[in-house]
């Protein structure tokens, strides 16, 4: 019960990820905060949850306004936060090209599988529009930049030395994934180094977790073939489970990572070397 007493705010919490990482903490005896824009499934994550004091609310965190007036509430309610976790993110947007690109996959590795010279190439910066980049950058990065802001806020005010964690990805290493998406999780690796620097002497920590692919529904919507390609290139044989990476969280956002900052975890069984 490594978190009796203290109140985590996790976000994208309606599903996969979030929804395990959600249910870790509350099992350790947190308080969850669990967010959504998905209203019902914020809830149903928060009711889900071991122990009593969750809380499920729909948050767009792409809108400031609606992330300040959520740890208002939370200020309210529960008098500070301890624990954070940016794990809402998404992987395409409306008009980001995204579904011609996949479409472009499909036809480039036929023509490879029939021994043929490509023709086709997996652009995506082609067909991307300013809604696609904006759309993804604005829950990703700007997103994660709203929640980190008012959680160090209500931590300084309330005098907590708390735990802010952002959720990455093995694709902003690897560079293997959508433009937008690669470049708005490739972000947080210099924004966490940054407050690490700037929070260290306040005794907050802030540290990145680094899925590989990972069994969850925003997973799926890559396509079949691509996910077998990112298995097959996988040591250890298999994708992640939510809870694979929920373990993770765990124990940065505890005391046994009381010496950890600023640092990139990566948990994608071997999928990929830093």
């Amino acid at each position: 019960m490594r978190f009796t007493g203290k109140v985590a705010l996790v976000t994208g919490a309606g599903q996969g990820m979030g929804q395990a990482i959600a249910q870790r903490l509350a099992m350790e005896g947190a308080q969850v905060v669990a967010a959504d824009i998905r209203g019902e499934a914020a809830q149903a994550t928060a009711n889900s949850c071991q122990g009593t004091g969750h809380m499920g609310v729909a948050l767009d965190v792409s809108k400031s306004d609606a992330v300040r007036a959520l740890f208002g509430e939370i200020e309210q309610r529960y008098r500070g936060i301890h624990i954070l976790v940016n794990n809402a993110g998404i992987g395409s947007a409306p008009n980001d090209g995204f579904p011609k690109l996949l479409e472009r996959l499909g036809q480039r590795g036929a023509q490879m599988a029939k021994g043929e010279t490509p023709t086709v190439f997996p652009d995506l910066i082609i067909d991307m529009e300013d809604e696609g980049w904006h759309g993804v950058m604005g829950v990703n990065l700007h997103g994660a930049f709203y929640c980190l802001r008012e959680s160090v806020r209500l931590m300084v005010k309330a005098g907590i030395k708390g735990s802010l964690i952002n959720i990455s990805s093995t694709s902003a290493m690897s560079g293997e994934g959508g433009l937008h998406y690669v470049t708005s999780k490739a972000a947080l690796h210099g924004l966490t180094k940054a407050l690490a620097r700037e929070l260290g002497p306040r005794g907050i920590r802030i540290n990145n977790v680094v899925p590989g692919p990972t069994n969850t529904p925003m997973m799926q919507s890559v396509g079949e073939d691509w996910i077998r390609s990112m298995i097959a290139a996988i040591p250890l044989g298999r994708m992640a489970e939510p809870d694979d990476i929920a373990r993770v969280v765990a124990f940065l956002a505890s005391d046994d990572a009381a010496m950890v900052t600023g640092q990139d975890v990566v948990a994608n069984g071997g999928s990929y070397f830093k």
